[in-house]
């Protein structure tokens, strides 16, 4: 009784329609059978006249509907004598929302499972205490947007990190698979970082938060699934489109059969079956099932509206670095400039690379680490997006505090005169670094191709894509050796952000799209028809930026994205042309007088459950399953917390700046 009263809060027009008929169907019993009559039609035309009344709101606002022909048919049908036809019709309006409300909530089951899973409380810690004894801190257990950038929190075994945050600990096992597709468990050394939503091992852990929550990994992902569950999409909008010309054709044909026959009840009979709701519930469950059927895939879908532009993609521009390439780069060689030794150059540079966003600066770091370099200290660093980072450090070279620039040639040559270009081997890439204003040397790393790219764009081509190219911000004698493998013929090296935006947006055919990773590629991913950011790694601003995020670190997603939007507008489309064709039969056959009111009532309730049944294979088939996702993960563990985030995160120390140069 309990799980009735919300159905009826929900669906009380469902109900009063259902209790109306079950009245009628009572009093047809007795000798007030005429009664039965009355009550039915008088409710049919109290239920016409709030639908007009809201058709006619909606008027107002420009917005022409179907509504006028449900409302149109159930008004002719009680004056021609047929209130029960006209109560099957408004039961179709009452019952069609009920029918939306459980198809919408099917396929989204994957985009709202994680919304039901996010971290919401945080054990923060009182007192101070050592990272090797977490059992005997006193902690306080709070909401998780009251934690405060550098709070000690502890976190319990299998328990969510709730906030982006420094490992304290140790060390310390992490559950990372659901984002970054990879099984096995991620092992972190104190120092490191973590994003909110990674599931901690067996052991208790203490970490330093990095991040408020609003900031952080998760609920980034979070903030993604909700503008994905709330959206709409223009092929959606085509049915509204189709409403002017359909009723008309409705209208008219109705009118015809009238005229014809000298019958006004043809008129009714024509329009009970007229009312097309797979045009107005079927594209639109169609379009939150493929965008269900991403999730599933780790592609949180921001808009239905991008799987339209998907389905009609042609051209497609990839960055380089962390996009075709796995963008964790490896140590070749180390080119000091005189007066410095490897060692020395390297612990430079990864001093400085702790604080960039960039996806060579963990290379760079892990590098030193190897060597077991102690790094600098940092009073100050800056991040200029697509040069470089600087950061204020305490060198052996003098006294003072010296500026330590890592990045490009072009931008360090405007501090370092005595700059020298490294020569490079195929496929190899140079960072640069300046001490103050003097040249330190050259960092020469080797990045490598992913090995699912090749795959990945032939199955592009495959899906009609016409034209790839590469824009990438690298010199072209890196770039140009990995495109020519993977056959790219087109590349774009050394391009900043605003040279990328003007090239995307000269290219044709349309749509493109652009799949890139880091925060120099945002501007260009939002530009771009159809954004695709590489997340899995956190790059926060481009993620924001795009129009799909791609939690799992593999290129074959593009492809799947791709084929997941062609599917889903070929089933929405066949839901429109499916409500249309049935009805306008249903509509012929009832002019000529072969359809009953009452009967072609119940024939459209069935068509319309029908394309909306249909509209669910946008879910996808049955068999399908893909990597799992922090969406099927939290439906498959409900009582477990789900695994999320990826090894890196926007938040920084305090005392860090960006600054995005466009």
């Amino acid at each position: 009784m309990n799980r009735s009263f919300p159905l009826v809060r929900t669906y009380p027009l469902v109900l009063a329609t259902l209790l109306v008929a079950a009245m009628g169907l009572i009093l047809l019993a007795t000798p007030a059978s005429d009664a039965a009559r009355w009550i039915v039609g008088a409710y049919a035309l109290v239920i016409a006249a709030w639908e007009a009344a809201g058709m006619i709101r909606q008027l107002l606002r420009g917005h022409a509907g179907l509504d006028i022909l449900a409302v149109t048919a159930i008004t002719a049908a009680v004056l021609v004598g047929e209130p029960w036809a006209a109560l099957v019709v408004v039961l179709m309006l009452t019952g069609g929302a009920a029918l939306e409300d459980y198809a919408e909530n099917r396929s989204k089951r994957e985009l709202t499972a994680l919304l039901r899973k996010a971290p919401q409380r945080a054990n923060r810690i009182l007192d101070g205490v050592a990272a090797d004894r977490p059992a005997e801190a006193l902690t306080e257990e709070v909401p998780v947007d009251d934690v405060e950038v550098g709070d000690l929190l502890l976190v319990r075994p299998g328990a969510l990190v709730p906030v982006n945050a420094i490992l304290v600990s140790e060390h310390a096992v992490f559950d990372e698979s659901s984002l970054t597709g990879e099984s096995l468990p991620v092992e972190r050394a104190a120092g490191e970082r973590v994003s909110s939503g990674a599931v901690n091992g067996r052991v208790a852990l203490v970490m330093r938060a990095a991040a408020r929550a609003a900031d952080s990994e998760y609920q980034q992902i979070v903030r993604l699934v909700e503008q994905a569950a709330g959206s709409r999409a223009k092929v959606v909008r085509l049915a509204d489109r189709y409403a002017v010309p359909f009723t008309v054709l409705a209208l008219g044909i109705a009118g015809i059969a009238w005229a014809v026959s000298g019958e006004a009840v043809r008129f009714a009979e024509v329009l009970v079956v007229a009312t097309p709701c797979p045009l107005l519930i079927a594209a639109p469950v169609a379009f939150l099932g493929g965008m269900s059927r991403a999730a599933r895939f780790g592609l949180i879908v921001k808009g239905g509206g991008t799987l339209e532009q998907l389905s009609r993609a042609r051209s497609a521009a990839f960055d380089k670095t962390g996009t075709l390439t796995i963008g964790k780069p490896i140590l070749e060689r180390v080119l000091p400039a005189h007066g410095f030794g490897d060692d020395e150059l390297l612990r430079l540079a990864a001093s400085a690379e702790v604080y960039s966003s960039h996806v060579l600066a963990d290379s760079v770091v892990g590098a030193a680490r190897q060597r077991n370099l102690a790094l600098l200290e940092v009073e100050h660093a800056e991040e200029i997006a697509t040069n470089g980072v600087a950061a204020t450090l305490n060198t052996s070279h003098g006294p003072d505090a010296v500026i330590v620039r890592v990045g490009k040639s072009s931008w360090l040559r405007e501090y370092a005169s005595d700059l020298t270009i490294a020569d490079l081997a195929p496929g190899e890439l140079a960072i640069y670094v300046a001490a103050g204003h003097r040249f330190a040397g050259a960092v020469v790393m080797r990045d490598r191709v992913r090995p699912e790219a090749g795959r990945a764009l032939q199955e592009l081509r495959q899906l009609g894509i016409e034209r790839t190219l590469m824009v990438t911000g690298d010199i072209a004698t890196t770039a140009e050796p990995i495109a020519r493998g993977l056959g790219i013929s087109e590349v774009h090296a050394e391009c900043r952000p605003g040279d990328k935006v003007r090239i995307v947006s000269e290219v044709q055919p349309r749509p493109l799209i652009m799949v890139g990773d880091g925060l120099n590629d945002a501007p260009v991913l939002a530009a771009a028809d159809i954004g695709f950011a590489m997340g899995a790694r956190g790059a926060t601003a481009a993620s924001e930026s795009a129009d799909i995020v791609n939690r799992f670190d593999t290129l074959a997603s593009l492809p799947r994205a791709v084929r997941i939007g062609q599917d889903t507008v070929r089933i929405a489309l066949q839901s429109i042309w499916l409500g249309i064709i049935i009805s306008v039969g249903l509509m012929l056959i009832a002019a000529f007088g072969f359809l009953p009111a009452l009967l072609g009532a119940w024939l459209q309730e069935v068509v319309d459950l029908v394309a909306i049944l249909g509209a669910l294979r946008a879910l996808g088939p049955r068999s399908e399953r893909g990597p799992r996702s922090p969406l099927a993960e939290a439906a498959a563990h409900k009582d477990e917390p789900p695994a999320a985030p990826s090894s890196e995160f926007s938040g920084r120390p305090d005392g860090i700046t960006r600054t995005s140069e466009k």
